[in-house]
């Protein structure tokens, strides 16, 4: 009898001690936190009148969401200082125009190899535009861009890096924008 219950009970130690070793395999969930998926950063654009006499000066501080490791959303503000010269005609009269340019930006952007993305923004910028008049008088309108285009990445920090983007503006008006052409070269970093 108690080689029986010797037996019995060495097989029910044996049936719990396979049964803990049995794995459950539990949902991979993504642990990065909300805080991990943030990012901030901005972009510094200067212009001190080479060339063309046009000063322009960009400074327009983002903050961005990672949605997953290639898609992120954000939204930035933007501050401008522009200073143009027009030529009215026909009288050839020219005249600056000095502006201090702000405004906000949402944006999107995809990476499509490790260290290139593409980017699409909307942005509306609160700047002085020419009346429609023959005198040169300004007024202030808000003024849209539709901007898409790409640009590399360059990690440097340990969150972070610096990037350079080349945009089109899709909704570029020559009298009304504030950039000179509807092509945007932006550099900018990340933290």
């Amino acid at each position: 009898m108690k080689k029986i219950a010797s037996i019995f009970i060495l097989i029910f130690i044996s049936t719990v001690s396979l049964s803990a070793q049995v794995y459950f395999e539990e949902d991979e969930k993504d642990s990065t936190t909300f805080r991990d998926r943030l990012y901030f950063g901005g972009n510094l654009s200067l212009n001190l009148g080479f060339g063309g006499g046009s000063t322009f000066i960009d400074v327009s501080p983002l903050a961005g969401y990672m949605i997953n490791e290639r898609l992120s959303v954000g939204l930035g503000a933007t501050y401008l200082y522009v200073s143009r010269e027009f030529i009215l005609l026909p009288s050839n009269d020219r005249f600056r125009v000095s502006n201090s340019v702000y405004g906000g930006r949402t944006f999107l952007r995809h990476s499509i190899l490790d260290n290139y993305f593409l980017h699409t923004e909307f942005e509306t910028l609160n700047t002085k535009v020419l009346a429609n008049d023959a005198n040169g008088d300004t007024t202030r309108e808000w003024v849209p861009g539709f901007f898409i285009g790409g640009g590399t990445f360059q990690p440097v920090f340990s969150r972070g890096g610096i990037n350079i983007s080349i945009l089109y503006n899709l909704l570029h008006d020559e009298i009304r924008s504030p950039y000179g052409s509807a092509w945007v070269v932006r550099g900018g970093v990340t933290f």
